[in-house]
Order: C-alpha cells, then sequence, then structure tokens
C-alpha cells in the first residue's frame, strides 16, 4: 500500500510515522515501532569496534564511541568525534534518518511516496541546507525539511485545532522551541516573529530535580554505603527518576525506587513537591514563549491557542503556567512526544496529493474544523534555496571531514535494524 513518512529526530528521540494511502485518500498517521518495545528510539549513534554503526543507547560505557544531541550542532564549523574519527554533525543527522528510511521500508514493504522531515524553526538557510546536502549523500534526494512548529500546527490541525494563529511550545529532553504559526491566504502555515528557544533546557531537567531531591534524602545511607557499590545502583537514577515523572502526570504520588546493596530504599514524592522542583524550570520557557510573542506584537487576544509537543509537556504544570500567562486554550495530544511526526506525515501526504487538502479526505481523522486544516504548497524545497528576509547571507561551506566508515557498516547496520529499534 503506497504510504508517506514524516520523522522527528529530537534531541533525545526520535520518532516517526506513515500515513497510508487508502483508495483516494490518506488514513491518519500512525506511529512506527522503531524500537523492539517502544514507539521512538534514542537519538544517539554508536561505532562498535567492527566499524558497524548502531542507532540507540550502548551497551557499554565508552564514551568515545557513542554521541547524541547531534541535530542542534548541524552548521557548527566543529566536527565531532566518534571513535576517534572526525564527523560533521549533520552527516550523523543524515545517518539516523537513513535509518528510520530503511526500517520503515522493512516493515512496509517498499520505499515511501514522499518524506518530511522536522526541525528546529530558528534554522535559517544555511543550516537546512547542509543537512539536505548530507541527506542526498545517503540517497535522500527528496526529503522536504519543515520547522517543527509547522509540523506540530499540521498535527493538532488534524484532530480539529480550528484556529488561524496560534503559538507552538515544544518541549524535548534537552531542548526547548516556541514560535508563531499562521494560516496564509493559501491556507498553508509559516511561521512569523522570532522563534525563542534554549538546546540545554528540557525534561531532563525534571529528571535531574527528582535525583538531586533523592540523593539529598539518602544522603546519608548513600555515605555509609559508599564501598559497596553504591555508584553502581546510582547509575539507574536517572531512569527511575524519568518513570516517576511520568506516573506524576497522572497521579498525586509516587516511589522514586532505588535498589541500594543493602536493599531496596523508597523516596516517596507528591506532585505538589515536584512542581515546586521544576517550577523555575518551567517559569522559564513560558517566559521565552511570552517573548516569541512580544517578538510579532501579538496579545492574546489575537491568538487562538497554544499547541504543544513533547514528552514533558503532559506534566500538569505546564498546562497550569501556561493557562495563567496566556487566557487562550492549550492543547496536548494523548502521546505528545509523537505530535511532531504524526504532523510531518500529514504535510507529506500534501507533498503527493496537494489539491486534496481543500477539502481534505482524511481517513478515520479526529473532526475537522469548517475552516479546513493548514495546508502544504506543491512538491518543492521550502525556502531552501532563498535567504530570508532580514537572514544574513548563508554561511559559506564548510570543509568538514565526513566520517568515514568501514563498507561493511551500512551493512551491519542493516541487518541489526530490526535487533536494536
Amino acid at each position: 500500500m503506497p504510504y508517506v513518512l514524516g520523522i522527528d529526530i529530537g534531541s533525545t528521540n526520535t520518532a516517526a510515522a506513515v500515513a497510508r494511502l487508502h483508495g483516494t485518500t490518506w488514513t491518519r498517521p500512525e506511529a512506527v515501532p522503531l524500537h523492539v518495545d517502544s514507539t521512538v528510539v534514542p537519538s544517539v549513534l554508536c561505532l562498535s569496534e567492527d566499524g558497524s554503526l548502531h542507532v540507540g543507547e550502548p551497551a557499554t560505557d565508552d564514551g568515545s564511541r557513542t554521541t547524541r544531541d547531534f541535530v542542534h550542532r548541524i552548521g557548527d564549523d566543529v566536527p565531532l568525534l566518534l571513535g576517534g574519527e572526525a564527523c560533521a554533525p549533520q552527516t550523523l543527522t543524515a545517518e539516523l534518518a537513513a535509518w528510520v528510511v530503511e526500517r520503515v521500508h522493512a516493515l512496509e514493504g517498499g520505499p515511501a511516496e514522499a518524506i518530511v522531515l522536522s526541525h528546529p524553526a530558528g534554522w535559517r538557510p544555511y543550516r537546512r541546507e547542509v543537512l539536505h546536502q548530507a541527506l542526498s549523500g545517503f540517497g535522500l534526494r527528496n526529503v522536504t525539511l519543515l520547522p517543527r512548529t509547522v509540523t506540530v500546527a499540521e498535527s493538532h490541525a488534524a484532530r480539529g485545532f480550528a484556529g488561524s494563529t496560534a503559538v507552538v511550545y515544544a518541549l524535548g529532553g534537552n531542548s526547548f522551541e516556541a514560535a508563531l504559526v499562521r494560516r496564509t491566504p493559501r491556507g498553508t502555515y509559516e511561521t512569523f516573529g522570532t522563534p525563542q528557544g534554549l538546546d540545554s533546557l528540557g525534561g531532563a531537567d525534571f529528571d535531574e530535580a527528582l535525583a538531586e531531591h533523592t540523593r539529598t534524602a539518602l544522603a546519608r545511607e548513600l555515605a555509609a554505603s559508599a564501598r559497596r557499590g553504591t555508584q553502581a545502583a546510582l547509575r539507574g537514577l536517572r531512569a527511575e527518576c524519568d518513570r516517576v515523572k511520568r506516573v506524576l502526570t497522572v497521579d498525586l504520588t509516587a516511589d522514586v525506587v532505588l535498589a541500594l546493596p543493602n536493599g531496596p530504599a523508597r523516596i516517596p514524592v507528591t506532585r505538589a513537591q515536584f512542581e515546586e522542583m521544576i517550577r523555575p524550570t518551567v517559569q522559564v520557557t513560558v517566559d521565552l514563549l511570552l517573548r516569541a510573542m512580544r517578538s510579532a506584537n501579538l496579545t492574546p487576544e489575537q491568538l487562538d491557542g497554544v499547541l504543544l509537543a513533547g514528552g514533558s509537556t503532559r506534566v500538569p504544570l505546564v498546562t497550569e503556567l501556561i493557562s495563567a500567562a496566556l487566557p487562550v486554550p492549550v492543547e496536548v495530544e494523548p502521546d505528545s512526544q509523537l505530535t511532531a511526526a504524526t504532523g510531518a506525515a500529514m504535510a507529506a501526504c500534501q507533498v503527493v496529493s496537494p489539491r486534496a487538502r481543500r477539502n481534505p479526505p482524511v481517513r478515520d481523522a479526529a473532526p475537522v474544523s469548517g475552516n479546513g486544516r493548514a495546508t502544504l504548497p506543491a512538491p518543492r524545497r521550502p525556502h531552501h534555496d532563498t535567504t530570508v528576509p532580514g537572514d544574513p547571507p548563508p554561511r559559506p561551506p564548510v570543509r568538514v571531514l565526513p566520517l568515514d566508515l568501514p563498507k561493511p557498516s551500512r551493512l551491519a547496520l542493516a541487518r541489526s535494524r530490526g535487533r536494536e529499534g
């Protein structure tokens, strides 16, 4: 069955979604199981001793052969080191994108009709162009790049968001961005104003706040058992705090459970306690959201809603502080870490069938507003070959040696896609 593919490579996780052509209509996008037990896979690349490249968290602690959070380095003159080899961040990103395409190809039994890949809203033409060049190097020559704010809005529109002007609030594991979107006379989405964001703020800060609370509560016990392998037990603390964070989005209390050498330790945490720990961090994101609005001289009365994306936006305090600052609807999808990927798949439908969007025939989709959903222009690179007014000239090409992997590497990567998610 013909299908299109949407990909979102985030700072922490990568997600993908496909929409299939059923007759003359596109089905609602569905998440692709990129990992054996999850719809997302960590945005991590690991180089093994034999030169094969694998996706996901490494089995060992050899940091010299592991790289992560490379998307935000795209356009940087300084390459990353992986196994002692210099590698441009865009090459690593293209490698991960190619892995996703290969995995979906295997699951669907053929190539996608179109591929849309999201990127941070603040990117200028130079960064988009170097990523396009890297993707072409892996045979992905017809990938459409769209700002994450546009794909997030696309996903919310498919679920019935009827407004024409909104602010997108995307909170990832290690990054945050906020930007304004609006419908154009053609029915397309565009960003306006000045996007705001931080590459060092995200849901991982919530996990660390819980981890610090746990270490403080267990200070005496940890000191007493320091010689009996406590450090090994603490390696799993961040993962446990991530689990507790998710529990506290629906429950009022949860226990941080830590397996110490002298027995399990339980630290009870209430939602109120957790929210006080993370309130300063969340407030910073709300302040950036308001700054994005001020950049376009937009008042709350001109705003139709706030559209959330990212797993940590399920934390109730996020909606609470945004609602206190802006008296407009705040919308979050059931699985918000997939919002950008599903929106990218919706956008890919338009790359194949641009005319259909005027009366969008999305099969099994949620109710759609009478004004119709956002559309995308006819297939072309959006904003990649021209400089946006006000942008500085594109940066000149930088001679960065890509990671020259041994020939078996790509084959090993393809063979391992079923095992390693």
